[in-house]
């Protein structure tokens, strides 16, 4: 895998996770306690045998960046292995920020024409997955392929979010349609792509086009140089609330083919807050925990039920925790109440708080789309005052202190800022 150099993609806004983006990237966004979903691309990365990496970043790269470090935590540091972290190149006269997927590879072909390769690696940074890119590399090769796209079968009322691809019996796409709104088919794109360096190089220098879905991969399909490869494991795209919780859910499904310590998953354990930080997790006499996930470093005085909780977090004796995602040194006081609740980071819920109604039948009043299933969102860094009352598909900014409230009870759809 020496001659494959592989571009992952981590720059998108990812707007659609809403407040859990606003302080940090999208491939940067926790995931299963200690993760984060950078992670899934980088050891898939690590165990395929690639070695030399480059990481487009671009919104709000810097919790990313330190993530990511010089790779060591993926095996990608050293005088053969490197992971380099590709910035925009703002400034330059023809360049600001990435307009589109292609634009922003073509504004790093420097990077790609001084490591001399047979084909690039193009990922995602933000799905959750396992796979052996080794088997896709070398099916490319088979076949002799200019470009070949990793597509999976997708339940036909989610084709609109996706690439939707047509093969013919030599796995060469015949028809493509990018998010179409009635699909022809319910095979879709994975984002990953296996491209002939020369044919990539040689297809962003003489076009414009920004966008790999929209674009360039219709030109190669016009070409007759796009090739489908089919993937049948576990592949989740996380960029909306609902399926980031969906995601959490599986985890703790033993069935739902999700595991990341089995798939070789690693993370970058020195960075802050990571479990070598913390202690043994503290679980009491009196607490009640089942089918969860717990990290090191809490303290479980309460219940905690079918819930993922990260590193640091306290929970009092008295409070439950139900169907929800509770990240790290979260505090949560005695008698508290959640219920299918994603908590950023380092929030406080005051005594007897009742957060969460996944009965709500009124969607957000500012996000319809984000939030209308009933998840309620707390934002990183704010406090619910005791006796508080928080409906479903709610949401709270990040630094919302108690002073901000108007009254201790926020209905259903209600969002609560600065």
């Amino acid at each position: 895998m020496r001659n494959t150099l592989t571009m992952i993609l981590a720059g998108g806004v990812g707007s659609r996770l809403n407040i859990l983006v606003k302080h940090r990237a999208k491939p940067a966004v926790p995931f299963g306690g200690i993760y984060r979903i950078i992670d899934f691309a980088l050891s898939n990365v690590m165990n395929s045998d690639l070695t030399r990496v480059g990481v487009l970043t671009q919104y709000k790269p810097l919790s990313l960046m330190s993530h990511i470090g010089d790779g060591a935590a993926w095996d990608l540091s050293g005088r053969t292995r490197q992971v380099k972290i590709l910035p925009p190149r703002t400034g330059e006269e023809d360049s600001d920020w990435y307009k589109g997927t292609a634009d922003a590879v073509r504004q790093n072909l420097d990077f790609i024409e001084s490591r001399p390769s047979k084909e690039v690696l193009i990922l995602s940074g933000d799905h959750v997955y396992y796979m052996d890119y080794k088997d896709m590399v070398k099916f490319h090769r088979r076949i002799n392929a200019k470009v070949t796209v990793a597509m999976m079968t997708v339940p036909w009322e989610q084709t609109h979010q996706f690439g939707i691809g047509i093969l013919d019996d030599n796995g060469r796409i015949i028809d493509w349609e990018e998010k179409p709104k009635k699909a022809k088919s319910n095979l879709a794109s994975m984002g990953i792509y296996v491209f002939d360096t020369e044919y990539l190089i040689h297809s962003l220098k003489t076009t414009t086009e920004t966008d790999f879905g929209h674009h360039i991969l219709p030109k190669a399909m016009k070409d007759g140089e796009l090739f489908g490869y089919i993937f049948k494991g576990y592949w989740r795209d996380v960029g909306t609330i609902q399926s980031y919780w969906d995601a959490h859910m599986d985890l703790l499904n033993p069935s739902s083919g999700l595991s990341p310590a089995t798939w070789g998953i690693v993370t970058n354990l020195e960075a802050e807050g990571m479990p070598c930080d913390w202690p043994p997790a503290q679980i009491s006499p009196k607490a009640i925990i089942k089918n969860s996930a717990i990290s090191a470093g809490c303290v479980i005085r309460g219940e905690v039920i079918n819930s993922v909780v990260s590193p640091g977090v306290i929970i009092e004796e008295g409070a439950r925790v139900m169907d929800s995602i509770i990240m790290h040194e979260t505090f949560i006081s005695k008698g508290v109440k959640i219920k299918k609740v994603i908590c950023d980071k380092n929030c406080h819920f005051g005594n007897g708080a009742v957060v969460g109604n996944p009965d709500a039948k009124d969607a957000n009043s500012d996000f319809p789309t984000h939030l209308n299933t009933g998840i309620t969102l707390i934002g990183k860094w704010s406090r619910v005052p005791d006796g508080a009352k928080v409906g479903g598909n709610c949401i709270i900014y990040p630094k919302v202190d108690t002073s901000n409230w108007p009254h201790q009870h926020l209905p259903d759809g209600t969002t609560l800022k600065i």
